[in-house]
Parts: structure tokens; sequence; C-alpha cells
């Protein structure tokens, strides 16, 4: 094993210094809100201000470079269902190399705009990621192009672990370092990186509970494919982890553990309030990590990287009204109104006499299941506390209109 992390490392080098004039160096930030939840000294490495919006060009763009160089290639294959996608296809555009990326079907269409706009041609097949590699696969073999793996591949793995060596650089008393994890080739460059320049560094995975391939292959220290999975964090769904990635991760990674949706959902939220960063469900699984108590991070100087920042803005929305829920800071609240003018007045006078904000208002007289000559109000609503619903309703009830909470 150690001549092949040595290899890595030593590519590690050489990839610096090919992507040293062409990529970010992204910054290094200290986020306070997180120090202050998780009585520790947190930092956040932010790859989703990368170019192409994630880690994935560092990789792409080493590997192409490497085979425009040694083999004058001229055209490449990649199959991704996201940022990979970008990656190449940005970075076969400044290399003067033709990119055809296979996407899945259902792939959303920002995700394969962004890819087209790099110039790329994408063609869309099948109904999941496996079914476009498959193709990607047969495609490269009949155009004799390379094809570029999205992980499992030395020069890809060597082309992340960059970043390793840039928070080293900016925090080298780090002690542990949070990466997501998907396929490993994020973590398997970064692991390789750190524990070259000091070994005492802990470097934790994290992966969807939903999609647990590489967390299973990982502790079971064989390959595991999950036939069946499903993540908000789409970025990293992936059936089958690499042969390679769980190698060199078996000798330099510390353990990997599983967040779920809501803690991803909360940390994109958490990420956007009060870090003033966007980040995709994907880019967030280390900060979910740290919230949900997953890592122990108490009185430990932490980095957590985010590795992406491409969100659908639908999804975006969606996740934050749900969190706005779950923490009771929106609510709504039903109801039965005799269905006659100035009803819902009373309620409403009531919501402005107490400061609340109303977010959405359902007035329903036609449905089956309602009385005849009465009307279900539902009411969304902004609040500061868990007190200020429990004083509406008392409110409402002395007025004799009886409402509840609802989920």
């Amino acid at each position: 094993m150690k001549p092949l992390l040595d290899e890595v490392s030593s590519r590690i080098k050489e990839a610096r210094e090919v992507l040293g004039p062409v990529i970010h160096r992204t910054p290094l930030l200290p986020s306070r809100t997180l120090s202050d939840v998780t009585k520790a000294e947190v930092f956040l490495k932010l790859e989703n201000l990368q170019k192409t919006g994630a880690f994935k060009v560092r990789g792409a763009y080493y590997k192409i470079s490497k085979l425009k160089r040694a083999e004058g290639v001229t055209r490449v294959v990649a199959a991704s269902s996201g940022n990979h996608a970008q990656g190449v296809a940005y970075s076969a555009s400044l290399l003067g190399v033709d990119a055809t990326i296979f996407m899945p079907r259902y792939t959303p269409f920002y995700k394969v705009n962004a890819t087209r706009s790099y110039g790329a041609q994408v063609i869309l097949y099948g109904e999941t990621y496996d079914d476009a590699y498959k193709k990607a696969v047969e495609f490269a073999e009949e155009q004799k192009a390379p094809l570029i793996h999205p992980f499992d591949d030395l020069d890809i793995i060597a082309g992340q672990g960059t970043i390793g060596v840039e928070i080293f650089e900016d925090a080298p008393n780090v002690d542990v370092v949070l990466v997501p994890v998907g396929g490993g080739g994020l973590i398997s460059g970064i692991a390789v990186a750190l524990k070259k320049l000091n070994d005492r560094i802990k470097v934790i995975g994290v992966q969807p509970s939903g999609a647990p391939a590489m967390y299973l292959s990982f502790k079971q220290r064989k390959l595991v494919e999950t036939p069946n999975v499903w993540s908000i964090a789409d970025g990293v769904i992936v059936k089958r982890p690499g042969e390679t990635t769980l190698r060199i991760m078996e000798e330099t990674v510390d353990d990997v553990v599983l967040v779920d949706d809501k803690d991803i959902a909360r940390a994109v939220f958490i990420l956007l309030e009060r870090a003033k960063t966007v980040a995709e469900p994907a880019g967030a699984l280390s900060v979910a990590a740290l919230l949900s108590g997953a890592v122990e991070a108490r009185g430990k100087r932490v980095v957590a990287v985010v590795s992406g920042g491409n969100i659908d803005p639908s999804m975006l929305s969606r996740i934050i009204n749900q969190v706005l829920f779950i923490e009771g800071r929106q609510v709504r609240i039903r109801g039965m109104l005799p269905d006659r003018p100035g009803q819902l007045k009373k309620v409403v006078d009531v919501i402005a006499e107490l400061g609340l904000n109303i977010v959405s208002i359902d007035h329903e007289r036609v449905n089956p299941l309602v009385i005849p000559g009465m009307a279900q109000v539902t009411l969304g609503l902004e609040v500061p506390s868990k007190e200020s619903v429990n004083l509406l309703l008392v409110k409402l009830k002395e007025l004799g209109l009886n409402f509840e909470e609802v989920a």
C-alpha cells in the first residue's frame, strides 16, 4: 500500500503546479455559529466558491491536462449527473479538447444547461447515473477516447488532494477534517495529503444514510454495493464505490459516519443563514455531521469541507421552508369558521395584535368533508417562539374559535 500512497502524494505535488494558474485557492474561513454550537473551533473550506461551483474541476483539469500532454488527446468522455460533468466540460474547454458527457435523462435542466454552457456535447441517456456511465464506457471504446472517471482514478484523486495541502497550509494545527463522501475520490486525495503532512490529523468522511455504500464498504473492509439509494444529497449518491479509493481510505481515513436528510437540510439552511454561503446538500454533509453530533468536536480545531454549491433554486426553497417548520419558526394552524363575512377577520386581528406574520391562507368551503355552512381555514405563520403560538390559540379560543397547530 505504501507505494500507492507515495504515488498519489507525488501526483498531488504535480497537480498543485498544474492547477495553480487555473483554479481558485478557496478560502478557509472561521464559523462563529458552528463553533458556538459544537464548542469547538470550526473552519469552513469553501469549495462551493471554486470554478464551476465545486471541487470537481481540480481532478478533471489535472487528468485531462496530463492526457493532452502525454497522448495528445482531442476528445474525452465522461458520465455524471452534476458537478463532475461541469468540471470535465470546463476543463476540456480550457484545454481545447472536445468533451462528450452522458447524463441521466432526468437530470435537472439547470445542470444540463450549465454543462452545455462550457461547450460540451451532452447526451441524455438512461434512468440513473449507472445507466449513463455504462453508455459512456461503450461510447469511449467506440471513439477510442479516454473516459474521465469521477473518482476511481489516481489523477482525479491527486487533483482533489490539493485541497488537503491548502487546508494544512492555512490551518497547520487542525485536529479533524470532515469530508463529504460519495465514491471516495475527494476524501482519498485529502487524506493522503494530510497524513503525509501530519499523520496526527484525523480525517473523517460523511455520507448520507440513504446512500451508504462507502460507509458500509469502509466498515466491512470490502466493496459493498447498495442497489436502492436515495438522498437529497444527490451529488454523492453512488451504488458502488471505487476499489482504489476504498484501498486508500482503509489506510488513511480514520472513520466514516452517516447523517440523515433532515440533518443535511438543516446544514444547508444554517450555512445560508449564518455563514452567508450557498451549499448543495452533498456539499453540506460535513456541516451536517457537526450539527447532528455524528462527530464529537468539542474542544477541537475542525475543518469542514463544503464541497459544492450547485443547488437547484427550487430545492433550496423547499429546504428553507422545511427547516423553518422543523425549527418552529413557521407554523400552520387550522380551524373551522362559520362561512359568514367577518369571521376570518377576527382571526387575522388576533394575529396582528400579537405581531405575528401571515405567510399563507388556505380557505376551503367546498371540501366534502367540511360541514355545510362552515369553512376550514389553514394559516401559515411566521412566529418568534412556541409560546407565541400557544398564546394565539388561547386568545382564539376565548373568542370561541377553536384552532390547533398542524404539521
